[in-house]
């Protein structure tokens, strides 16, 4: 075997193959072999997890990186440091909301030099709006973009406006021919309403189920139409889930993600008026969360094939610190393994996006690795500005690796969580 750079044994390494003890060896940033736990590796740094697993790092589509108030390098500076500490090792940033939108090479340019120092792998949405060129969207593909983002109302945030069908017909059309999926937020503007007054409940009020329902119609047609890959996110209303598999059914390449909130937090468990759980889609009831889960889970062809964090810092959920664990804590319960949380954030985001050397623990792979600890139970402090303060949730990244190299190391101690004392009476997801 060539030189070895870092070896990494754990008694539960998620493989494509199942989860099962094993040993990684690392070179140059790319992963050379996943061999037998007790096999003997001469490498210069050695690392055994025991019953810690070790997982591919989550590849987060469609997170936000720029709060209001901070400028674009500073909001992939704490984005990065926040993934890189929540066990994601690649970034797939939003179009929208963020100053400038991505909506050109040149406003590319900008956030390139921005994320340049980010402790994370950064990839990038390239956003269409009613003003978008074939020429604009050529341009963003030749330089980089991994795919891109539209919005049929407001979701997008400031900096892009919603499409129109004959407009997302031909953006598909556009999309079909480069081979690069579109990811959608299908609310349909004509659906959504002035809330009545502030808080969730209104919220609710405002954007009813009809508007994921009209807009994935409208989806539908266009991407049967034009043959594109589209991706729905977010998906929340369980009830439409019918409509994506009747699509799927008749050879409509269309999936959807959807985030842990709607996953985990129904919106009678959480108060009315917290800005930490205002999100666009809202937050729904619990027989829709459990509706979620029932398509989740679903094997075979199911519809939602991703859950990223719906990160937006400042203008809606700021989930990404936490989005192993509190999808970790829900998912459990219900019968689910590693394997299921890796393929949801990682493996099936990475091949959406055409990274096929991301999102597995395989030769040939990068080396973006994730130490979980599936065990670790823990109660998220108070004073966190995301939807899960004073949870306790099962589940805690320990270290993270980008390339083979530490990004983030858990210090000794709480390291900012809290162990969840005996008997707690917080509800977990």
């Amino acid at each position: 075997m060539p030189h070895i750079d870092t070896v990494i044994r754990s008694r539960r390494v998620v493989t494509p193959e199942g989860v099962a003890p094993a040993a990684v060896a690392v070179r140059a940033g790319r992963i050379t072999a996943v061999t037998a736990y007790d096999r003997p590796l001469p490498a210069r740094t050695r690392v055994d997890l025991g019953d810690t697993a070790l997982l591919p790092g989550a590849v987060d589509l469609d997170a936000a990186v720029q709060a209001p108030g901070r400028t674009l390098r500073e909001g992939y500076a704490e984005t990065a440091a926040a993934a890189a500490r929540a066990g994601v090792t690649t970034l797939v940033a939003a179009a929208a909301p963020a100053s400038p939108a991505v909506t050109d090479v040149a406003a590319l340019t900008v956030h390139l030099a921005a994320a340049a120092e980010a402790a994370v792998n950064v990839a990038f949405l390239g956003g269409i709006t009613a003003s978008s060129t074939p020429a604009d969207l050529a341009d963003l593909r030749a330089a980089g973009v991994v795919a891109f983002h539209c919005s049929l109302s407001d979701g997008a945030g400031a900096g892009t406006r919603p499409l129109d069908d004959h407009r997302l017909r031909k953006a598909m059309v556009e999309l079909a021919a480069m081979e690069v999926p579109l990811l959608v937020h299908a609310e349909d503007a004509a659906e959504l309403a002035a809330p009545a007054g502030p808080g969730n409940v209104a919220l609710l009020a405002a954007r009813p189920p009809r508007a994921e329902r009209r807009g994935l119609e409208r989806v539908i047609s266009a991407a049967r139409m034009a043959g594109t890959q589209a991706h729905i996110s977010p998906f929340t209303a369980a009830e439409c889930a019918a409509v994506l598999a009747g699509a799927r059914a008749i050879g409509v390449a269309v999936s959807a993600q959807t985030c842990p909130h709607y996953l985990c937090l129904p919106a009678e468990q959480v108060p009315d008026d917290s800005a930490s759980h205002a999100c666009r889609p809202p937050l729904r009831a619990g027989t829709n969360r459990e509706a979620l889960w029932r398509v989740l889970l679903e094997r075979g062809d199911c519809a939602i094939t991703t859950v990223g964090s719906g990160h937006r810092p400042g203008t809606g959920v700021a989930g990404i610190s936490w989005t192993l664990p509190a999808l970790w804590t829900a998912a459990r319960r219900r019968g689910c393994d590693l394997a299921d949380l890796s393929r949801w954030t990682s493996t099936a985001a990475a091949d959406l996006v055409g990274m096929r050397h991301k999102g597995r623990l395989a030769p040939d792979c990068d080396a973006d690795l994730v130490a979980f600890d599936p065990d670790a139970r823990h109660e998220v402090p108070q004073a966190d500005p995301g939807p899960y303060a004073g949870r306790v949730l099962t589940g805690r990244v320990e270290r993270t690796w980008v390339a083979g190299r530490p990004v983030f190391t858990r210090p000794a101690g709480p390291g900012g969580v809290r162990p969840a004392a005996e008997g707690s009476a917080v509800a977990a997801p």
